[in-house]
């Protein structure tokens, strides 16, 4: 039998989590290595998977499958598998989790304001074990093959989350008597209750899709890859009420997840309020799985629904592109700013997933990873700046590429490829997902436009108002980056300038799972429009 790659892929940071957990109080530093130590170790695995992913023609669309029998009067499978989105999600989130973990470095050291009895509830070794944790539910969601195995880890990672958000706050916002945020116990409930909505209304979906598929297959299932090959075979034919309400039931909890407008007000609260390696960990990783979900199970499952929402979808997703876009341009504070600019980028994500044509869909997974990468570098950059200054308002900055050269530098990198600039991976992301809905829908391509002319202005003015013009008072001694900064910021951006001059390597692992996923809607690319030529007017 081979070896359980995906298992061992989602158990190592599981196992990293414990013993940096089991870490006596006062040994910190060995709690930080430890974390450190399992997350590239799992690293590793990923870079395996891709390693050992089959591109070639005639390869079968989920590989590396295992399969398990887990609760079998339910029809519960342990069976995991990935397509290419797959292999490359667990792959940008095995990639940020180091990152994620050397820029949180001394994010949880008790301050010396702290009393005993706020140290006690917020270990350092908690933090790094938190991170972990969500990085193996994570992978493990990206793996399933059993809808409700997916279903486990899709609503199990809400809680590491919750402490992380909760326990582990920004210390740049109003403090109480305790030392503790006003704000963050908010921000941690919003982003839970409204994650649980979502995820109760799913469960009662994956159920009603247990039953159809009771009512039609010999007996009832929640295999992903079997409820694919009866859909196929004409075995199992939802009828039409059922199966538009079943997806329902599904995207609206990957809506949240996503998060899509009018579901995304509980993430500008989460970011803020969250450290910035949280912040990334919340959008560049936990939210991938909403809309890798939307690929995976609203397309593959109810390819007549889909069909059926689209037009709804895509006007949510137009509403987030220009919604996010000018909210952003309207913040304040630099935290939600980058949070709102991520709405308006979902919204492109999503936008290519629904308007079913090979370069939306592929598109929308590269934007995935690009989003994921240059939302690490802007926030990383922007939360080393907001820890020197101890403050996340815009106002309070100014001239800080005169003392913080470096710092300066990274963050308009950081921001140019936020804003999708040409040479970057963002712009290839972007693009695709253009030219994916202008070859079907013209008008709604036409509107999306409007998000990359708003991308420019709130990244720029960002820029302009905190790192040019005169340096304002207190920050004649900013520190620039430090070695360790560094080697968090540079790696990211050179992975950003490698994705946008040349993403063939993405590409070549994502095209075949985007065939077949529009394989199971019985999409294909519409036809190019043909320009007659014009005869030269003798």
């Amino acid at each position: 039998m081979s070896f359980p790659l995906l298992t061992a892929t989602a158990l190592t940071p599981a196992i990293g989590a414990i013993a940096t957990a089991a870490v006596p109080a006062a040994r910190r530093a060995a709690a930080k290595w430890i974390a450190l130590l399992f997350a590239l170790a799992t690293a590793g695995m990923a870079a395996a998977v891709l390693v050992r992913f089959d591109t070639g023609p005639g390869a079968d669309r989920f590989q590396l499958t295992e399969s398990r029998s887990w609760i079998e009067d339910f029809g519960v499978r342990y069976e995991l598998g990935v397509d290419g989105i797959g292999a490359v999600l667990i792959a940008l989130t095995a990639v940020l989790v180091p990152f994620l973990i050397g820029a949180g470095w001394n994010d949880a050291d008790p301050a010396e304001s702290e009393t005993p009895a706020t140290r006690r509830r917020r270990p350092t070794q908690g933090f790094f074990a938190l991170m972990l944790m969500v990085e193996a539910m994570v992978v493990m969601s990206f793996a399933a093959t059993d809808i409700f195995l997916f279903y486990i880890f899709f609503e199990a990672m809400l809680i590491p989350m919750y402490f992380l958000i909760g326990g582990f706050g920004d210390r740049a916002g109003e403090l109480d008597e305790e030392g503790q945020s006003r704000q963050r116990s908010y921000a941690a409930v919003k982003f839970l209750l409204y994650n649980l909505a979502g995820g109760l209304v799913m469960l009662a979906a994956v159920i009603g899709l247990y039953v159809a598929t009771a009512d039609q297959l010999e007996t009832g299932t929640f295999s992903l890859q079997t409820i694919l090959q009866a859909r196929a075979s004409g075995e199992l034919d939802l009828a039409t009420g059922t199966e538009r309400w079943l997806f329902l039931g599904f995207f609206l909890a990957f809506a949240i997840k996503a998060p899509l407008w009018p579901l995304h007000t509980w993430l500008p609260n989460a970011m803020g309020e969250s450290t910035a390696p949280v912040a990334v960990l919340i959008t560049a990783v936990v939210d991938k799985v909403g809309t890798f979900a939307m690929l995976r199970y609203c397309l593959g499952l109810f390819p007549e629904a889909s069909d059926w929402a689209t037009p709804v979808v895509l006007v949510l997703a137009l509403t987030s592109i220009v919604y996010g876009a000018l909210l952003a341009l309207g913040q304040r504070d630099m935290k939600r700013l980058i949070a709102y600019a991520s709405v308006s980028h979902f919204g492109f994500i999503v936008l290519g997933v629904f308007v079913m044509t090979s370069q939306g869909q592929g598109g929308a997974t590269l934007y995935m990873i690009n989003h994921g990468v240059a939302t690490a570098a802007l926030m990383l950059v922007a939360g080393f700046l907001i820890s020197r200054r101890g403050s996340r308002l815009i106002a309070d900055y100014g001239g800080v590429q005169k003392t913080a050269p470096l710092l300066a530098g990274t963050f308009l990198i950081g921001g140019l490829a936020t804003l999708s600039l040409p040479g970057t991976g963002p712009f290839i992301s972007e693009f695709l997902v253009l030219v994916g809905t202008f070859a079907r829908y013209e008008a709604v391509g036409i509107i999306a436009c409007t998000g990359i002319v708003l991308a420019a202005l709130y990244v720029l003015v960002l820029y302009q108002r905190t790192m040019t013009g005169p340096v304002k008072a207190g920050l004649e001694k900013l520190p620039d980056l430090r070695v360790r900064e560094l080697a968090v910021v540079v790696p990211l951006i050179g992975l950003l300038i490698f994705l946008g001059v040349y993403p063939k390597p993405l590409t070549d692992i994502v095209n075949p799972a985007v065939e077949h996923t529009l394989s199971d809607v019985d999409r294909a690319d519409p036809e190019p429009h043909v320009v007659p030529e014009v005869e030269a007017a003798e």
